[in-house]
């Protein structure tokens, strides 16, 4: 009984590689001449593989139904995919915030060992694009290739990635595939991206990271708070990005411009009431001293001349001369610097797709489709996403591990 397996990513190769050693005859469609394309650039080249955490925690760190993993996430924890790997000859190690990585820092390591791994199994690649679902009586029992090939299946899981890079092959065709066989998909959006914002002063700090942040995103249609974090940031030509931002992204599902409004808190170990006594104080120890100089002290220098601009004082007024009212200006910036979303940067920058087929119609302890017996869908293509952190490449493994294992 044949299984085809379509796109030979970390979902399809682990699940490929599963099948293959329950006795099925397994074949591996990828588009690409070379498997894995999007894992070899993952944690810029390094690949985040997995977090050292439980499944509570991977499940929280899966804002975009994550509970829908919980089955899937027990079945094939992160300990298991460190085992995996470990036993697959790739030595890993655990860094800040739990991260996994290979111990050689390549991502090419865990791309070979996950291709030796459905190798070993005695799973056959070959090189396509797979276009057409072929279904009989609500059973998928074949695929069609681009070229007009038929290949006949006895089950057929599509892994084949969100809209992120696609340069690695990851266009949406799963999407496509999906809804030959009546699925629900969720319009895909990046995730994990950068942000454009309507003000063109960050672009002169373009290059400037934050390393102690605190981010706010406000929701001005409902004038709820969407998303709090606290961390690195980074200014940039077009607007704002780095870890807390990236993060934050996820939760922007409807970013047309002015919707969400970011509050940037530079001293967020301080209180305004600790914030102004320091202003005071220093204020008191350089009286004369001009308050462009002075501010330097207090942030980064490049950030000096934006902040008096937004305050409206003049950076070479002295100290001693900056009033209650200027030096409260000053202190509301710094606790809250105002930042207007215009839109996410596009797919080709994001990390991940969300969106994508609807969780409500796929078995969850199986990754089958409700709709079609014979078809199961596994890794980015379903509408999972989550934070950075080795989690999304751990949703990966562990739905393709839940579709190889029951196909």
């Amino acid at each position: 009984m044949e299984v085809i397996v379509v796109g030979g990513g970390a979902s399809g190769l682990l699940a490929a590689g599963v099948a293959a050693r329950r006795g099925y005859r397994v074949t591996v469609v990828e588009r690409n001449p070379r498997m894995a394309r999007k894992v070899m650039i993952t944690g810029k080249g390094r690949c985040n593989v997995t977090n050292a955490c439980s499944v509570q925690d991977c499940v929280a760190n899966t804002p975009g139904n994550g509970k829908f993993l919980y089955s899937a996430f027990s079945a094939f924890t992160p300990q298991d995919t460190m085992i995996f790997f470990e036993e697959q000859g790739v030595p890993l190690k655990t860094e800040r915030g739990n991260r996994v990585y290979p111990v050689s820092n390549k991502a090419v390591d865990i791309v070979d060992a996950l291709v030796s791994f459905a190798r070993a199994q005695g799973c056959r690649f070959k090189t396509g694009r797979v276009t057409r679902l072929l279904l009989e009586d609500n059973v998928c029992c074949d695929v069609e290739l681009e070229t007009g090939e038929t290949l006949q299946a006895y089950a057929v899981i599509v892994c084949t990635g969100g809209c992120s890079y696609p340069g690695t092959g990851s266009t949406g065709d799963g999407y496509e595939l999906a809804q030959q066989a009546g699925h629900t998909v969720i319009p895909p959006r990046p995730s994990l991206v950068a942000l454009n914002t309507v003000e063109d002063w960050c672009a002169e700090l373009q290059g400037l990271s934050l390393k102690n942040c605190a981010l706010t995103v406000y929701d001005t249609q409902t004038g709820k708070t969407v998303y709090t974090d606290f961390g690195e940031m980074l200014f940039t030509h077009f607007g704002v990005s780095g870890p807390i931002v990236l993060s934050a992204s996820v939760h922007l599902h409807d970013a047309v411009e002015g919707r969400y409004t970011l509050s940037l808190d530079m001293k967020p170990a301080l209180t305004p009431e600790q914030l102004d006594a320091r202003l005071v104080r220093e204020f008191d120890e350089s009286h004369n001293a001009c308050l462009g100089n002075l501010l330097s002290a207090l942030m980064p220098r490049s950030m000096v001349p934006v902040i008096l601009r937004l305050s409206g004082i003049a950076g070479e007024t002295k100290c001693h001369s900056v009033s209650r009212t200027q030096r409260g200006r000053i202190v509301a910036l710094l606790k809250n610097i105002s930042l207007t979303v215009s839109g996410l940067r596009p797919f080709e920058e994001a990390v991940v797709t969300a969106g994508g087929v609807s969780t409500r119609e796929i078995n969850a302890k199986t990754m089958e489709s409700k709709l079609v017996s014979g078809l199961y869908f596994a890794g980015e293509v379903l509408d999972i996403d989550a934070y950075t952190g080795g989690f999304n490449l751990q949703i990966a493994f562990s739905t393709g591990y839940a579709a190889g294992n029951h196909v």
